[in-house]
Parts: C-alpha cells; sequence; structure tokens
C-alpha cells in the first residue's frame, strides 16, 4: 500500500478549502434569502446565483483540498473531462435543490427531496473528480466510509437548504455557513479516509494533467468568481431598501402635488 497523505503543504489546503465552502455557503444562503423575498425572473436570477455560488464553493473545497493530496511511489494526475464533469454535475444538483425549495409549495416536502438530491449530487461530484485521478496503482474504498460520507453530504446539503428556508440575518447566516463549511469538509475527508491506494511501480508516463496545471487556475479562476459575486451581493440593495428608496423618492412628488 502506498503511503497517503492528505495535507501535504501543512494546514495551508485544509484551512484555504474551508474558507472556499465558507464562502460558498455563506454566498448562497444570502442569495437564496434575496430569491425568497422576490417574485418572477428576480426569484429565479437569485437562485441561480445561489446554486452556482454553493456548487463552485463545494468544487473547490474538493479540490483545493486536492492539492495536497499525495501518495509515495507514484505522481499524480488528473483527468480533466472527468473532472470539469465533477464540476458541472456539482452546479446542476445544487441547482435542482435550491429551485425545489426555492418554488415548491410544500416547504418540508420540497427540502426533503432537495436535500437528499443535492446531498447524493454533492457525493457524486466528489467521487467522479477521485474518479479522475490518475496514477500508477490501484484505487480501493472502505464501503463504510464511503457510506458515511454520502450521509454527511445529504445532511449538510439539508441543512443548507433549511438554512436558506430559515435563517434571515446575516450574522446567523455567518454562523450556519462556518457550519456547512465544517459538514463539507467532513464530507470530503471521509471520502478521502476511505481510499487505500497500492502502488505499482512504473516508468511509464501518466495521462491527465497535473494539479498545478489544470486543477490549481480552475480553482484560482472559481474563488475569484465567489469573492467577486460576494462583493456584489453585499453591496446591492435588498427589497426592503429598494422599497424604502422608492417611497422616499414617491414622498417629494407627492409634496409638489399638494
Amino acid at each position: 500500500m502506498g503511503h497517503m497523505d492528505h495535507a501535504a503543504f501543512g494546514w495551508l489546503t485544509p484551512a484555504l478549502s474551508y474558507a472556499m465552502a465558507c464562502t460558498g455557503a455563506a454566498l448562497g444562503l444570502r442569495c437564496t434569502v434575496r430569491a425568497l423575498a422576490t417574485t418572477g425572473r428576480a426569484r429565479r436570477n437569485w437562485l441561480v446565483t445561489a446554486a452556482s455560488a454553493i456548487g463552485t464553493g463545494i468544487w473547490t473545497m474538493h479540490f483545493v483540498a486536492m492539492l495536497g493530496f499525495r501518495v509515495s511511489g507514484t505522481d499524480i494526475r488528473y483527468d480533466v473531462p472527468l473532472t470539469i464533469l465533477s464540476l458541472v454535475v456539482a452546479m446542476v444538483v445544487v441547482c435542482a435543490g435550491v429551485f425545489a425549495v426555492g418554488y415548491s409549495k410544500d416547504r418540508n416536502r420540497a427540502l426533503l427531496i432537495g436535500g437528499l438530491t443535492t446531498g447524493l449530487g454533492v457525493a457524486a461530484m466528489h467521487y467522479l473528480g477521485m474518479a479522475a485521478v490518475r496514477l500508477h496503482g490501484h484505487v480501493t474504498y472502505d464501503p463504510a466510509l464511503v457510506g458515511l460520507s454520502v450521509v454527511i453530504a445529504v445532511v449538510a446539503a439539508t441543512a443548507a437548504l433549511w438554512a436558506g428556508l430559515n435563517i434571515k440575518s446575516p450574522l446567523a447566516v455567518t454562523l450556519a455557513s462556518l457550519v456547512m463549511g465544517a459538514a463539507v469538509s467532513s464530507m470530503h475527508y471521509s471520502g478521502m479516509f476511505a481510499v487505500s491506494v497500492r502502488v505499482d511501480p512504473s516508468g511509464a508516463p501518466l495521462p491527465g494533467a497535473t494539479a498545478m496545471q489544470f486543477i490549481f487556475p480552475l480553482a484560482v479562476g472559481l474563488g475569484s468568481y465567489l469573492f467577486i459575486t460576494s462583493a456584489f451581493v453585499a453591496l446591492s440593495p435588498t427589497a426592503d431598501e429598494r422599497a424604502a428608496s422608492a417611497t422616499a423618492q414617491q414622498r417629494p412628488v407627492e409634496s409638489a402635488a399638494r
């Protein structure tokens, strides 16, 4: 068995990946709160932004953490199409869960269905990402730890959707996002601890791209998207602020009419 290191750069990759998960969760929850306060196209746009933020945060968390993954006796490469597919899966399933909650009249039922769908999708994203790993050897999984990681994913997704429905204040959203970031990180490392690698030393070149050639630039790009979108959401007025502004603009008109 090859010795595996899940944090080759020390605490840098776990801490940075946790920050990405928290940022995506916080942005997604804020956008969901905005969505539920609006209707029509505005609600759809906020829900799409929420889904893209949560999906991006989860995917970025996974692959930033993977930057610290090493196996003794073999190099590691990543299959580019499979890695991109894992990102698409993360976006699509989170979008399905968020829209189920955002538009359903039976919120409890939507929460259960959306949480299950999103959680299974997040787990699928993780294991698709692992399937994209190329190394000299064979990868096996501990079924019990795989099952635990899936359960954590479902619970985390359901909690995130519940928070989007029930948490309104910025402080509460911040606290919820810290919990969600911890849950997503726990899911990732539970899945990683399920991995065992039997190394077959070989001098043959591995197909795919290195983490620094592909994963790092993409993670930086998606991380930048999260921070820029966070700034946009923080600076954009809420429905209450827009209503107050409209009322303030109407008052001078009413006064002039008198």
